[in-house]
């Protein structure tokens, strides 16, 4: 007899963990510089990325389509990120913008300014997966399981077939939801709240439990026209009860939403609809990393018969009978989504733990996490806890734009294992931000490039260069430090970056409703508080008074000259008055920073650059995973 052909899909994405294959079935040995296993967003940026990295890069998918939760689960409305169109998230909407016609094109819901149909997007990925020689991909193949062999990572993969391979690599990345391979590696993991005495987060409950964020089975609806729609029967177990105030049709509850803004929510062109609706809406609660495959598979189709009866309700209670399950989406017999969204599953112990105090207040804190950065985002602390009524109430603060540390992708007492989706090393409630689709896209595409850099070297992830790192990741696109008024086609970008990421000048954070912001000020007039603070930052004594005062160009030289000969800092011009102002007036007019007169005030992009290009402390004042100064 046939199996489903959704449930076969399903018991393809579970058996990632638990296994099936054919113990018959021939097993040969493939042999690349980089394992990447899993079916998340992460995945997919880290094995891209790590062949663009020149190394030979196998990516072990077991879904038919790329993307994760961006594509096959059905997430297909971009949350934050839109002015920080970091490495693969802005050439991915690029490509959007040039199918589509345009950022207006797929500024169709209000929920993002990027929404855009799953198959489009899937078809994107895969389009940039062929074009990388490097990159061997296996789509629609499980793995039963992950073990060392000799220096190298080794993998089991069974094909629709039934037959098997065994693939080693030098490197391995974790690219699942879940960190399902990191654990089976043996790596040590959370699950659920941390208590508050452990994170030292004071909004975090005072006991941890086991609960994690709702995850949600999407659909995608389309308007086939009034009446014409392919109507569901009613789920198990409907009551119309359940979504009576959905919106404001039925029930007059001020606080609701009118039905049509509330399915506008998710808008999609080709007039579509995503399904992800949090209010009284297809959130489903259940952790699902302890479960068998057995019951993984009783627990997805729980939530997928939560959704059903959300349209359900949509289609014979409020009466849009123009919307059904699109037809010409996600390849399943039901028309459901490839997989769950997951908002969160196991997290990864890495070398460094991601709070959500260094999200908060980067420059308060000790180990100072954000010289490390090697991803930014702008998301608010979001967690969805409506399902499971034992959730406690937590406060969730505001936040500004942050950076993820690279310690946070590399697995403690492991080697040579990288995480590269949600599962990387984050608190609960730093979850609530960091699992959004352009911050993960960015956190694989550094997984990738440490992979690359990890494998070709001959060297332990964990002894990798963070500086090199950083400028590796620069050059592919991306942000180390979160600065909103600061764009990549600004000529000064990598040099602001980079200064950045040493706190010789800090940005200023700032929530702004759901794209929270830090600030650089780039134009601004550079005061001798700022200069002071940074100079302080990199281990400089400063016992001079300051007041807010703007900095002259004479005193900017002098806080340079006086900051290379404190650190011991290679410069041709130490001892050279001439040298250094030869120096200077050579970056000056190579950069265009048009320097004033000597007493006249600067301004913090023209210290900025001078200070990255006559100093460098970004490249010769090395850093740990753990944010210390290396000197």
């Amino acid at each position: 007899m046939k199996k489903n052909l959704a449930c076969c899909l399903t018991m393809c994405f579970l058996s990632m963990l638990m296994g099936c294959y054919s113990p018959d079935a021939p097993v040969s040995d493939l042999v690349y510089d980089v394992l990447v296993v899993g079916e998340g967003t992460g995945g997919t940026a880290a094995a891209i990325q790590s062949a663009r990295s020149g190394a030979e890069t196998a990516l072990v998918n077991p879904m038919p389509w790329y993307g994760g939760m961006l594509t096959s689960a059905g997430v297909s409305a971009i949350d934050g990120n839109h002015e920080m169109p970091a490495g693969l998230w802005g050439e991915f909407r690029s490509a959007l913008y040039d199918y589509y016609g345009g950022p207006e094109a797929v500024f169709t819901g209000w929920v993002s300014n990027t929404q855009f149909e799953p198959h489009v997007g899937a078809a994107i990925l895969d389009s940039i997966i062929q074009r990388e020689a490097l990159l061997t991909p296996f789509p629609s193949a499980r793995w039963d399981s992950v073990w060392r062999s000799g220096d190298l990572w080794a993998v089991r993969t069974v094909s629709e077939s039934g037959s098997t391979q065994v693939l080693k690599g030098k490197i391995l990345v974790d690219g699942t939801d879940l960190g399902d391979v990191a654990a089976a590696a043996g790596a040590d993991f959370w699950v659920g709240m941390d208590s508050r005495s452990e994170t030292g987060e004071s909004m975090a409950p005072e006991q941890a439990n086991t609960i994690v964020q709702d995850l949600t089975y999407v659909a995608i609806l389309k308007d086939y026209g009034e009446g014409k729609a392919p109507l569901l029967e009613a789920p198990e177990g409907y009551d119309p009860e359940e979504f009576f105030c959905l919106c404001r049709k039925r029930c007059d509850d001020p606080e609701r939403i009118e039905c049509d803004k509330m399915l506008d929510y998710g808008k999609l062109p080709n007039n579509k609809y995503m399904i992800n609706w949090p209010i009284i809406g297809n959130d489903y609660y259940v952790n699902v990393m302890a479960m068998t495959e057995e019951e993984r598979v009783a627990a997805y189709e729980q939530a997928k018969n939560q959704t059903r009866q959300f349209v359900y309700y949509l289609q014979n209670e409020l009466g849009y009978t123009n919307l059904g399950l699109a037809d010409d989406e996600f390849p399943t017999q039901d028309r459901m989504a490839l997989m769950p969204y997951h908002r969160e599953g196991r997290r990864i112990k890495g070398l460094v733990l991601t709070t959500i105090n260094h999200i908060k207040s980067p420059y308060d804190n000790d180990p100072p996490l954000y010289r490390t950065g090697i991803a930014v985002g702008d998301y608010p602390v979001d967690h969805h806890h409506e399902k499971n009524p034992e959730a406690p109430e937590i406060d969730f603060p505001k936040v500004p734009s942050f950076n993820i540390p690279a310690g946070s992708l590399v697995v403690q007492g492991v080697p040579n294992l990288l995480m590269a989706d949600k599962a990387i090393s984050v608190t609960n409630i730093a979850n609530g931000s960091t699992r959004l689709q352009p911050v993960i896209l960015q956190v694989g595409q550094a997984a990738g490039l440490m992979a690359a850099m990890a494998a070709q070297r001959g060297q332990r992830v964990s002894d990798l260069p963070v500086r090199e790192v950083q400028q590796g990741v620069l050059e592919a696109g991306g942000y180390l430090m979160p600065y909103y008024d600061v764009k990549p086609g600004d000529p000064h970008f990598e040099a602001i970056q980079r200064i950045g990421a040493t706190g010789l000048l800090a940005g200023t954070g700032e929530p702004y409703k759901w794209a929270n912001r830090t600030w650089f000020y780039p134009d601004s007039i550079l005061t001798d508080t700022a200069l002071a603070q940074g100079l302080i930052r990199l281990g400089m004594e400063w016992n001079e008074k300051t007041n807010g005062a703007p900095v002259t160009l004479a005193q900017a030289k002098n806080a340079l000259v006086q900051l290379a000969g404190a650190l011991s800092l290679e410069v041709a011009w130490r001892g050279k008055p001439d040298a250094f102002e030869a120096a200077v007036a050579e970056v000056d007019k190579a950069a265009g920073l048009n320097l004033p007169e000597a007493e006249a005030p600067i301004t913090r992009r023209q210290w900025t650059v001078l200070a990255d290009e006559l100093v460098r402390p970004f490249q010769q004042l090395p850093v740990t995973f753990e944010g210390g100064l290396n000197k």
